[in-house]
């Protein structure tokens, strides 16, 4: 069999909770205590979501929202890398393996570079590839500019597994 390379490219947005609801703010696994939460039906991880999604379209599995939609119950405040486990267990037992993964997260604040390596540790363990966690800003443009929300762009690189 010819190998076979296939790259996939997610996004997740969330906007920022209107009214304090107690949750923690979380990107790549890691709470960020003292900012404010996304909004969102599971912990809202913008990251996790959108690794998933590339990831899902990589290997034509369909999209996040298929998987674990918004309308079932038992996905409610669930953690994203739980989520993202189960997505990288499916990509594999269809015959895949995950090259790496590239995220660039457009937010005004938190300020990511001193949680990035341990958010790129949490999210290696669960991908079992390279992940790198980059932090744009938006320079003070449209709604993420104005810090209504965060936002991920997620590439990822697999290829099919001989057989």
């Amino acid at each position: 069999m010819a190998t076979s390379i296939r790259v996939g490219q997610g996004f997740d947005i969330h906007r920022f909770e209107d009214t304090p609801s107690g949750r923690v703010l979380v990107l790549g696994g890691v709470q960020f205590v003292g900012e404010r939460a996304l909004a969102g039906h599971s912990d809202a991880d913008v990251i996790a979501h959108a690794i998933a999604d590339a990831l899902l379209g990589a290997a034509s599995l369909g999209d996040i929202g298929h998987h674990f939609p918004d309308t079932d119950p038992k996905w409610a405040g669930v953690d994203s890398l739980l989520l993202l486990s189960h997505v990288v267990a499916l990509v594999k037992e269809n015959g895949f393996e995950i090259g790496n993964v590239d995220c660039s997260v457009v937010c005004e604040k938190p300020k990511l570079a001193l949680h990035r390596e341990e958010m790129q540790r949490k999210l290696v363990n669960v991908v079992g590839a390279p992940v790198s966690v980059k932090g744009r800003r938006a320079e003070g443009l449209g709604a993420l500019g104005r810090q209504e929300g965060i936002a991920c762009w997620a590439v990822c690189v697999i290829e099919r597994v001989a057989q």
